[in-house]
C-alpha cells in the first residue's frame, strides 16, 4: 500500500533530493507552441538502474532530437533522460523545447515540427503578383504591374524562416501619359464674298490605361468658329488622374480662292465688295462725267478664280440732240446724268449774265458731279435750245419748259436728279459753292461721295 502511494505521488511531481534539497518537476500534458523557454534543472535520479523503467524512444518528423542520459549514451530512454527537440529549416517546433523521461515511463512533454508559414500578402492595386510556394518558408512572391503602370518598390518578396516577408509592399504607380490623337488637318476654301470660313471637327480620341476620366484642354478657337485667312495651329492637351500629359495639335488652313485683280475701265472706276478680288466679290464699272458705261455693269468672281462676263469700258457719253420730243431727250439722262436747266427771258438779262459766267467757273465741278447744263435761251419765235453748242428742236424746247414748268418771263434754274424728278430752283445767280452744297446733300450717293472726295482736287 506505501509503495501504491509512492507510485501515484510520482505520476503528479517527481521529487528527486538535489545537493540536500528538494527540486520540484511540473509535468506538462498540452500542444502549446513553445518558442523558448528557461532550461529545467538537471537532476540524477536516486533510483536503483539495474532494474531501469525507459522511456519509449522519442521521433521528430522535420526536426531533431537531442538526449543526455544521467547513465550512459546508450541508454537514452533511460529514467531522467533529457532530450532536446528542434525542427529543420522551414519548420517551427510546436510543444516543449526539452523533455524529461519520467518515472511512469513518460516524457515530460511532446512537442512536434510544424511547417512555418508567412502571413498572406495583400492585394496591391492596379498590380499583382505570383508566389513560388504560396506562403511557405522561402517562397518567392514576385509582383507585376498592369499595363501602364510601373512598380515602385521591392520586385520580390521572399518568405523567411521566421515568417516574415523580407522587404516592403510594392506600389504601382500611373507614370504612363494618356493617348490622345487629334483630327487631320482641315483646308476650307472662304465662303463666297466673304475672307473667313466656319470650320468644324470631332472631339480628340483619348485613352488611357487607367479607364478613369481625362482632363482635356483645347488651346486656340473651338470648333464651329469662324477663320480668317491663313494658317491657324489647333492644340490639345490631355492629363490623367495622376496627372501625366499628352500632346496633340493640327492645322486649320482657311483659302481665300482670289480672280485675277481687275483694273479700272479707261475714263473711269470701280466700286468692289469683299475683298476687290475674292471668290464672290462683285465688282461694278463706273464711268467718269461725260462718259457712259458699254456693256455689263457688274462682274463676278467665281469658283474658278475666273470673272463672269466680259469687262465694260468707258465711251464718251453722245447726246442725241435730233429728237422731236422732251422725253426722248431726257430718257437719254435717266439714271445717268443729273440735268441744271437755265430760262431766261434773253441773253441780255443781268441775272443770265452773271449766272452764266458761274456756270463756266463750274463747268468742270458739275461734271464731276454728274450734272449736264441745258440752256433755253429767248422766246418764241426766236427761242433757243442747246446743250453745249448743239441745239434742240423748238419742241423739245417746248416740251421742256411744260414738264418742269419753267416761265419764259423772268430768269430761273431747275436742278433735276437722276429720276427726273425736280430738286430745286434757283431765282437768283447761284455761286458754284452754293451750287454744289445743294448737289451734295440731297443728290449724291455714299459711293458718289467717297468718289467726289478722290477727284476733288482735279478741278481746282
Amino acid at each position: 500500500m506505501a509503495k501504491l502511494c509512492i507510485v501515484l505521488l510520482l505520476e503528479a511531481h517527481f521529487v528527486s533530493w538535489i545537493h540536500g534539497h528538494y527540486t520540484e518537476v511540473t509535468t506538462y500534458d498540452t500542444y502549446n507552441e513553445v518558442l523558448h523557454e528557461e532550461e529545467e534543472p538537471y537532476y540524477t535520479p536516486q533510483l536503483d538502474y539495474s532494474n531501469p523503467r525507459w522511456c519509449h524512444t522519442l521521433k521528430l518528423p522535420n526536426g531533431d532530437v537531442s538526449c543526455s542520459s544521467p547513465r550512459s549514451r546508450n541508454h537514452y530512454g533511460s529514467l531522467g533522460t533529457r532530450c532536446e527537440l528542434s525542427c529543420d529549416r522551414g519548420y517551427k517546433l510546436v510543444g516543449r523545447p526539452s523533455v524529461q523521461c519520467m518515472s511512469n515511463r513518460r516524457w515530460s512533454g511532446t512537442g512536434h515540427c510544424r511547417r512555418a508559414r508567412c502571413h498572406v500578402l495583400p492585394v496591391i492595386q492596379h498590380g499583382t503578383f505570383h508566389c513560388s510556394e504560396n506562403v511557405m518558408v522561402d517562397s518567392r512572391c514576385e509582383y507585376l504591374c498592369h499595363p501602364g503602370y510601373q512598380l515602385e518598390g521591392d520586385h520580390v518578396r521572399i518568405c523567411q524562416d521566421g515568417g516574415s516577408w523580407t522587404g516592403s509592399e510594392p506600389l504601382c504607380a500611373d507614370n504612363e501619359p494618356p493617348k490622345i490623337k487629334c483630327p487631320e488637318s482641315k483646308v476650307k476654301v472662304a465662303e463666297p464674298g466673304k475672307l473667313t470660313a466656319r470650320v468644324s471637327w470631332n472631339r480628340p480620341h483619348t485613352s488611357d490605361t487607367s479607364g478613369k476620366t481625362l482632363d482635356l484642354m483645347r488651346v486656340g478657337p473651338e470648333s464651329g468658329s469662324m477663320f480668317a485667312e491663313g494658317i491657324h495651329i489647333i492644340r490639345y492637351r490631355v492629363y490623367d488622374q495622376a496627372r501625366n500629359r499628352a500632346a496633340c495639335k493640327f492645322n486649320v488652313r482657311v483659302e481665300v480662292r482670289k480672280c485675277p485683280a481687275l483694273k479700272p475701265p479707261l475714263h473711269g472706276y470701280l466700286t468692289c465688295s469683299s475683298d476687290l478680288n475674292n471668290y464672290g466679290a462683285t465688282c461694278e464699272y463706273h464711268c467718269d462725267s461725260g462718259y457712259e458705261r458699254s456693256g455689263a455693269a457688274t462682274r463676278v468672281c467665281r469658283f474658278d478664280r475666273s470673272w463672269s462676263d466680259e469687262p465694260p469700258y468707258c465711251v464718251l457719253m453722245h447726246i442725241n440732240t435730233d429728237v422731236k420730243t422732251a422725253a426722248a431727250l431726257l430718257d437719254q439722262f435717266y439714271e445717268k446724268r443729273r440735268l441744271l436747266v437755265v430760262s431766261t427771258p434773253n441773253v441780255a438779262n443781268p441775272y443770265y449774265k452773271i449766272q452764266n459766267v458761274m456756270l463756266q467757273k463750274a463747268d468742270c465741278g458739275l461734271d464731276l458731279r454728274r450734272v449736264t447744263v441745258i440752256e433755253l435761251l429767248g422766246v418764241e419765235p426766236r427761242q433757243v435750245g442747246r446743250i453745249k453748242g448743239r441745239y434742240l428742236d423748238s419742241q423739245v424746247i417746248e416740251g421742256l419748259r411744260q414738264a418742269l414748268h419753267i416761265s419764259t418771263s423772268y430768269f430761273i434754274m431747275v436742278l433735276v436728279d437722276e429720276d427726273g424728278i425736280d430738286r430745286e430752283r434757283f431765282m437768283n445767280p447761284t455761286g458754284s459753292t452754293e451750287l454744289y452744297a445743294y448737289i451734295e446733300d440731297y443728290l449724291l450717293e455714299e459711293e458718289e461721295r467717297e468718289r467726289l472726295e478722290i477727284n476733288r482736287d482735279m478741278c481746282e
